[in-house]
């Protein structure tokens, strides 16, 4: 047996991958990657594939950015780990400082973690238990968006309305109104049924969570700033906090730092992860304003009971603090302009290739829709098979295939990118 086949046959004994069925695991080969550069991923056999999905969204400055690797080794080298509940240190110090710097307006405090997921639970933590202990009791609902994605842990899973990842957890989860998706009505129609919701019964609501500008799950459905905008409105008008769920969209991924600034807006609360630690570390943040935190002030009953293991780790908090720094010092912002301009003319030409029912784009996010099937849909998976096979990995949502490559890959990538997705759909 090879050192290749002992490999995959071991996987398929043991390993038990994320949203990977009995059936796939057992008969499809994953990709076995061996190292990483830039925006490539390489394989076992050395070949150099163009890593489109992004490794799930989060590898904004390509893999194997020297200045992080760098970072991560300088501080392995004085500090790995400690508790955070009873001490502190410099990188956490620090980042916070600068995630305040950059964050919207009026949000001073920083609650670390380590996913997005817990990012998310904390935002609804916060909300609700500042409500329960701040005399008003009566406010213990969310209201959220159909389609939202906001994480697998079982909080995150009741303010998401995710269908096939979540169904069968139903019955575990907590209520949680929905706004229609824009599949049923239009963003205008859920721009007033938030508004109608809140004016009717604002005051049983401790939170409307939404992913900002684009709900990413549901197939990179991007709606207009102008609604989140009407929601930020309603929100201030009911006294209900607005939690922005940034964790994909953050860091420069839709064009401006956080997708909130298409809207001028600034929440109560932010949850960040992903392009936070440059897709290296498991790290994440919950940014929250002063008024949330005086809310806590006082003794043990009124603290935030919730912490885990490897919150505030010294490691991704060093990491974290040189994303920020290549961001300002290499202008990643700024370079991607034009990048995004190329994507969403190429993306556009895409658009009149056979099967091509739509495509969108924005920022650094693309998407084509091959069909109606959702996440269950084939027509995408046909694709990122051809696809793997010209040298690109394009992990589909079902039937919508989309590419979310490094904000600063080099020029001539993206277009074999774009080129491959373009050859890959042909040939499907």
């Amino acid at each position: 047996m090879t050192p290749r086949a002992r490999l995959l046959e071991l996987d398929r004994r043991h390993l038990w991958r994320p949203y990977t069925s009995s059936v796939d695991h057992e008969t499809r080969d994953p990709l076995v990657v061996v190292r990483a550069e830039g925006p490539y991923l390489v394989d076992d056999t050395g070949r150099r594939i163009l890593d489109g999905s992004g490794s799930w969204w989060c590898n904004n400055l390509g893999h194997g950015h020297p200045r992080i690797r760098a970072a991560l080794e300088r501080q392995a080298a004085s500090l790995l780990h400690c508790s955070f509940g009873n001490a502190t240190h410099e990188p956490a110090v620090l980042l916070a400082e600068e995630l305040v710097a950059t964050a919207p307006e009026g949000l001073t405090r920083v609650f670390f973690s380590d996913n997005g997921s817990t990012a998310v639970e904390v935002a609804a933590k916060i909300a609700f238990q500042y409500w329960q202990q701040n005399g008003r009791p009566e406010r213990r609902r969310f209201l959220a968006l159909e389609g939202g994605y906001h994480g697998d842990t079982f909080g995150a899973m009741s303010l998401g309305d995710s269908g096939t990842f979540h169904d069968v957890f139903s019955p575990l989860k907590f209520p949680v109104t929905h706004a229609p998706a824009p599949s049923d009505a239009s963003w205008e129609d859920v721009a007033r049924f938030v508004e109608a919701e809140l004016e009717a019964r604002g005051h049983e609501y401790a939170a409307l969570v939404v992913e900002p500008i684009v709900q990413g799950a549901a197939g990179m459905r991007i709606y207009p700033a102008e609604v989140l905008r009407r929601f930020r409105e309603a929100t201030k008008k009911a006294d209900v906090f607005l939690v922005v769920d940034e964790v994909f969209t953050g860091f420069g991924r839709t064009g401006p730092f956080w997708a909130s600034e298409h809207a001028g807006i600034a929440p109560d609360l932010l949850a960040t992860a992903k392009g936070l630690s440059g897709g290296v570390m498991p790290f994440a943040a919950t940014l929250a304003s002063e008024r949330l935190y005086d809310g806590f002030r006082g003794d043990k009953t009124r603290a935030l009971m919730h912490g885990h293991t490897f919150f505030g780790n010294p490691l991704g908090a060093a990491v974290a603090r040189e994303v920020l720094a290549i961001y300002r010092e290499e202008g990643i912002l700024e370079r991607a302009e034009a990048k995004a301009e190329t994507l969403a003319r190429r993306i556009q030409e895409i658009a009149s290739l056979p099967g091509v029912l739509r495509t969108r784009s924005l920022g650094m996010v693309a998407a084509v829709d091959l069909g109606e099937g959702g996440y269950l849909g084939e027509k995408g998976w046909k694709v990122a098979a051809h696809a793997l096979e010209l040298g690109a990995q394009i992990r589909p949502l079902g039937d919508t295939l989309y590419l979310v490559p490094p904000l600063n890959i080099p020029d001539e990538a993206l277009h074999a990118l774009l080129d491959i997705l373009a050859e890959a759909i042909a040939r499907a």
